[in-house]
């Protein structure tokens, strides 16, 4: 028989996880992304210095489409010539650090938050994201927190990455990782 945690999530406390700057400054990013950063009128061209301005560092040549949301701007390291896809999301309750030349593709998520499943109050268990150079999330591929994924790698249409990723490997949807040369190029 399987051991059960019988959760109390009323007593949840928030331990572990340090959201970076004050609640007003939570609050003016919240209303800027909503109103403003993920809008379909803005320019692509503004959201980088939108970034910036929350604390992000974004590089040079940085392509970032509508809808996608960051959850805190001070906790992205993003290198230059980098693609952020339409709806992409990047739960960076944690350092998230994307490397140069790298495509993060539609709906695609990073999410450097999760859960302590054995905490009987469910306590976070967050951790940073690192994406390295010249890697692919294709379309809705998700990495979760605690992953680096290597030079090279990639995270196919719909697959996870659970765990380190080595360099020009590519993970196919049901968690297969093929290292070398695959079938054809698209993902």
């Amino acid at each position: 028989m399987l051991d059960i945690v019988e959760h109390r999530l009323a007593e949840f406390s928030g331990q572990g996880y340090a959201r970076g700057r004050p609640a007003p400054i939570q609050a003016l990013w919240f209303v800027t992304q909503h109103l403003i950063f993920k809008a379909w009128w803005l320019p692509g061209s503004l959201r980088p210095p939108i970034l910036r301005v929350f604390g992000a560092k974004i590089g040079r040549g940085v392509i970032i489409r509508r809808d996608v949301r960051v959850h805190w701007p001070w906790k992205l390291d993003i290198g230059d010539d980098v693609w952020i896809g339409e709806g992409a999301w990047l739960l960076n309750l944690e350092k998230i650090t994307v490397g140069s030349n790298v495509c993060i593709s539609q709906e695609a998520l990073l999410c450097a938050g999760s859960h302590q499943r054995r905490s009987q109050t469910f306590e976070f268990d967050n951790g940073p994201i690192t994406i390295e150079r010249s890697a692919w999330i294709a379309a809705r591929g998700v990495v979760l927190r605690g992953v680096t994924v290597s030079a090279g790698a990639v995270v196919g249409a719909n697959a996870v990455a659970s765990a380190f990723v080595p360099a020009g490997a590519v993970i196919l949807s049901g968690s297969h990782i093929a290292v070398g040369a695959a079938s054809s190029d698209g993902v």
